[in-house]
């Protein structure tokens, strides 16, 4: 499992995780222990309102959702929460992989010659009203000398940098932040949902050695790429969850809630499990003018399974659009709420080609176990970015000040890299 992360010293004493989802808004209070590490204060989760697809459509039920999540955990921490960092998988969120030169001029490369490189490639990437997200270096080059990792210190005339970026569309993130400030709370940072849920899911070694993580959530799947310990990919589908709720719903003519319920309790997508007991009724409780009120395993498996397989070509078609070949991943990692379905592992391993296992996040101090699950991957893995600076993203406090929020973001990403 992945270790449990360490606070860096400039952290504040305080610091509340935030995720704002489809179907549940969760809000997680950390704060340093005694031993220098993240300890948990406090957990609050409530169901979402005023999203669709992780994107705000209602802001005032949007920020009743934060103010409840919120609510419960200051409650449970017994402490006010002021910051919090954001993850987010809304705006077309997508990653790329350019490279950004700097010529040196013969001299040894200096700090500021970094932070060149790191400027163009944020300016690269904020174009036609997108916004960096994460941004990671894979490696420099020197003269085009390649697998340099620190340059400083050495000659040369030109330096380069292989960058791998994230970047969402600004204006779905402005409402998501807008929801937050609104609730009394300064977002000190943004950062993709994909890559804190692969982080809380996965292990240092199996980031070294190639891994996807998948992340099934209600309203969208994360996917993201992690290879020689960096993230390589980034990628949300927006399908999930609540996608096989509905062809539940209209394929057995039951009302939504009853087509969850059924979906929780009977829905697998083994055919193993279908054919053992092929006549089992579901016993619906359906109403005279909503039709059936009988089903079979079966019937909601093959409806379970045409859902699943369409994602999994979704998913096949996106790592294949990635360059991502067999050999590059030792293997899957599934999390996320939808990610618990029986017989999903299986599929999975046979549709994508790799070994898959299922992956709940670490256990932090003072998390309740009921708290450490892949519900919570994504805002749990804010954790391991937050607290430590070895994963590739810096965070220094920053708060969304009256430059606005887009100027905001562009200190903290400054001070990140």
């Amino acid at each position: 499992m992945p270790s449990r992360p360490t606070l860096l010293r400039q952290a504040p004493p305080i610091l509340g995780l935030l995720d704002i989802g489809t179907s549940k808004t969760a809000c997680v209070i950390l704060a340093a222990s005694g031993r220098g590490e993240a300890e948990v204060l406090g957990v609050g989760q409530q169901p979402s309102r005023g999203l669709k697809a992780g994107v705000v459509i209602e802001l005032d039920a949007a920020e009743q959702s934060v103010r409840a999540a919120v609510s419960e955990a200051e409650r449970a921490a017994g402490r006010e929460l002021g910051q919090v960092l954001l993850a987010v998988a809304c705006g077309r969120l997508k990653s790329t992989t350019f490279s950004a030169d700097a010529r040196i001029g013969g001299r040894a490369v200096a700090h500021a010659d970094v932070e060149r490189l790191m400027t163009a490639g944020r300016s690269y990437v904020e174009r036609d009203g997108r916004m960096l997200l994460h941004m990671n270096c894979l490696g420099y080059r020197l003269d085009g000398a390649a697998g340099i990792a620190e340059p400083r210190g050495l000659a040369g005339r030109v330096l380069s940098a292989d960058l791998h970026a994230v970047a969402a569309d600004a204006a779905p993130l402005r409402n998501l932040v807008h929801a937050a400030e609104r609730a009394y709370l300064s977002v000190t940072g943004l950062l993709p949902a994909p890559y804190t849920s692969g982080l809380a899911v996965t292990t240092a070694q199996e980031r070294r050695a190639g891994v996807i993580a998948l992340d099934f959530g209600a309203g969208t799947t994360a996917l993201s790429v992690f290879a020689e310990g960096h993230l390589i990919a980034n990628e949300v589908i927006p399908s999930g969850g609540n996608h096989i709720t509905f062809d539940v719903a209209r394929n057995l003519q039951v009302p939504l809630a009853q087509a969850e319920r059924i979906k929780t309790i009977y829905g697998h997508v083994s055919a193993a499990a279908a054919d053992a007991e092929p006549t089992l009724p579901l016993r619906l409780e359906t109403t005279p003018e909503a039709g059936l009120d009988r089903a079979s395993r079966d019937q909601l498996a093959d409806v379970i399974r045409h859902r699943v397989s369409g994602l999994m070509d979704q998913i096949a078609e996106r790592l294949e659009r990635l360059n991502v070949a067999e050999t590059e991943t030792a293997g899957v990692v599934i999390t996320g709420g939808a990610g618990q379905l029986p017989g999903l592992r299986e599929f999975a391993a046979e549709a994508l080609h790799r070994p898959v296992r299922i992956g709940q996040p670490a256990a932090i101090n003072g998390l309740p176990a009921a708290a450490a699950t892949g519900a919570l991957a994504s805002v749990l893995g804010l954790a391991e970015v937050a607290f430590d600076w070895t994963i590739g993203v810096r965070r220094r406090e920053r708060n969304f000040r009256a430059g606005g929020y887009l100027s905001s973001v562009g200190r903290w990403l400054q001070a990140s890299f």
